[in-house]
């Protein structure tokens, strides 16, 4: 029985089987796959700021006909420069669709990062790559060409304050903060920031800049850093003025945009900033060790209101072969350096001199330019024997060069103004680092230097020899001191003349003044005894005292001075000598 069920069953089975077979035949059949056909709604696009985020170009294709599901199939929209063979490409993925739309954005970018400049067209091609998920099954379409020129995607600039009123006590605390949205939307590079600013409706013409930043959206400053972007346009310490300011933006490829502008309101204060001389000479000068700026001599500031914190000046003996630099503050941290008059900021190159003399060093920190030239001072004007004609100053009316910002000169004077000048003509009204400084003055002896100005010194009221001194020593103080120049007596108790009472300035033997501010006298000195030189014949008259810590060297020269310091010393051997005292070089010399 069992045999005969299994007979019964074999046609069902095969019955069953050519079924399945029909079924299977009827299925469709798909492929690998085709490659696609790209087509772009436009071949030419001018892209603005407006197109930002706004569809500009819509690129659509075919189906490349795999035979799998449509859904998860992947498109590489592939974007370059015509010519280039897609080797550095710009690809958009586009997941189970066949089309895509690129925005204004989103196009320039891609030009921005292939280092293409706004405002001019580019030719590019573009394609579509199709593929699985797993990128097999690769198939290129056709090349679509697009030209396409970019917009700049400036970055938008705002301030945290729009009026601020800046103090010096406050200098070092916050000032205002300026933040931006950045530029070049979807530019992958880096972008190098700069703040830019000039006083308000001067459009920028005459631009100054902020230490530049990269890939940064704020920069703070203090009140001090604000308070001389004011100064910096002309704004004058102490005054109110209003700073326009921009956000210069610029891809490493040199694509520049300019933000919109914000404007400052800035109630400025003066500022104090000191520059100093750090350079090989200062152990031989007596400024502590070389190169060191915590003891360097600082520059005057020139106080005019164009100049101010702009230009510095200093009068300064440097030895042959002397180098230095200048520093903004007593450190290396902010320092100056250059070449052929131009300075700049850290650089490796020293200022110089070639020999050795007087030297006047100026610099100009904002349009980094620096001058060195002879030191010298002379008298200028109606009542000096140059005239008003400062080629006729040098050498017969010079002044002499006594220490670093000091000059003293003895000259006849008659009635009428004059100056005190450092060059051989007039200034131009330049305010440059090398024009010519002239100085005169609206109060009398003690009182503060004007700068080019109009003011002369005060005519005399009796005409004859005078000592005038320009003090800079004080470089926060730069005054002038004038006297009677009509006799110097040698006082003291070491004086071994008959009649000379000791320290009685009316009986004082009298020195013989030869000219060009030297004074002599032969005398019989007392040994190890105190003498010192008074222009006068009662105290109170102007006196000079020992600045080589007492020495009794016999014909050499020592520094003088006349601040009430100590005494001269006689020599260690009583007997006649000759006293030569040189108001020019500051010095005396007592001889055999």
């Amino acid at each position: 029985m069992k045999h005969n069920y299994k007979l019964f069953l074999l046609p069902v089975l095969f019955a069953v089987l050519v079924l399945a077979c029909n079924k299977v035949a009827d299925l469709p059949h798909y492929g690998k796959g085709t490659s696609v056909q790209l087509t772009a709604s436009t071949s030419s696009v001018v892209l603005a700021e407006a197109d930002s985020t706004k569809g500009v170009v819509n690129f659509s294709w075919t189906s490349p006909e795999y035979s799998i599901d449509s859904s998860v199939v992947k498109y590489l929209l592939e974007i370059d420069t015509a010519g280039r063979q897609f080797a550095m490409a710009a690809t958009f993925q586009v997941n189970g669709h066949l089309t895509t739309t690129l925005t204004g954005r989103d196009l320039n970018a891609v030009l921005l990062n292939f280092g293409y400049a706004p405002a001019k067209s580019h030719k590019l091609e573009v394609r579509v790559v199709s593929s699985y998920q797993n990128n097999n099954e690769r198939y290129v379409s056709n090349t679509q060409e697009l030209v396409v020129t970019p917009y700049g995607d400036p970055a938008k600039l705002s301030v945290s304050q729009s009026t601020i009123s800046p103090t010096l006590a406050n200098a070092s605390q916050p000032g205002v903060e300026f933040s931006w949205a950045p530029a070049f939307a979807g530019y992958t590079g880096q972008v190098i920031y700069t703040i830019q600013y000039d006083s308000a409706t001067k459009n920028f013409a005459n631009l100054h800049e902020l230490d530049p930043d990269t890939n940064v959206i704020k920069k703070a400053l203090t009140q001090g850093e604000i308070n001389e972007t004011a100064l910096n346009v002309k704004v004058a310490g102490g005054t109110a003025g209003k700073v326009e300011y921009r956000l210069k933006a610029m891809t490493m490829q040199g694509a520049i945009t300019y933000s919109n502008t914000v404007a400052v309101t800035i109630n400025s204060y003066l500022p104090i900033l000191r520059f100093y001389l750090p350079g090989s000479y200062q152990s031989a000068a007596g400024y502590g060790n070389d190169w060191t700026p915590e003891t360097a001599p600082e520059l005057v500031r020139d106080l005019r209101p164009d100049a101010l914190n702009r230009l510095y000046y200093t009068y300064i003996y440097l030895p042959a072969g002397a180098e230095f630099k200048v520093t903004q503050g007593r450190s290396w941290d902010v320092n100056y350096g250059g070449t052929g008059g131009d300075l700049a900021s850290g650089s490796p190159n020293n200022l110089k001199v070639t020999t050795a003399g007087y030297y006047r060093v100026s610099v100009d920190r904002v349009n980094l330019k620096y001058d060195i030239r002879e030191g010298r001072m002379g008298f200028v004007g109606g009542g000096t024997g140059a005239g008003w004609t400062p080629p006729n100053v040098f050498p017969a009316y010079a002044m002499g060069a006594a220490a670093t910002n000091l000059f003293v000169g003895l000259t006849d004077l008659t009635v009428d103004g004059w100056k005190m000048i450092d060059g051989d003509s007039w200034n131009d009204g330049s305010n440059t680092v090398g024009e010519t400084r002239s100085y005169g003055s609206a109060a009398g002896p003690g009182g503060p230097l004007e700068i080019n100005g109009p003011s002369n010194f005060a005519a005399v009221t009796t005409a004859g020899r005078y000592r005038t001194i320009w003090d800079g020593r004080n470089v926060d103080n730069v005054v002038y001191q004038m006297s009677p120049a009509t006799e110097m007596r040698v006082v003291g108790n070491g004086i071994d003349e008959a009649g000379v009472g000791e320290w009685s300035p009316g009986t004082s033997p009298q020195m013989t003044y030869t000219g060009n501010g030297i004074w002599t006298i032969t005398i019989k000195l007392k040994a190890d005894k105190d003498i010192k030189f008074l222009a006068g014949n009662d105290w109170g008259a102007f006196d000079y005292e020992d600045a080589s810590g007492g020495s009794q060297a016999v014909g050499t020269a020592k520094k003088i001075r006349w601040d009430g310091s100590d005494n001269f010393k006689t020599p260690a051997t009583g007997g006649t000598y000759t006293i030569t005292l040189n108001e020019n070089t500051q010095t005396v010399t007592i001889g055999l």
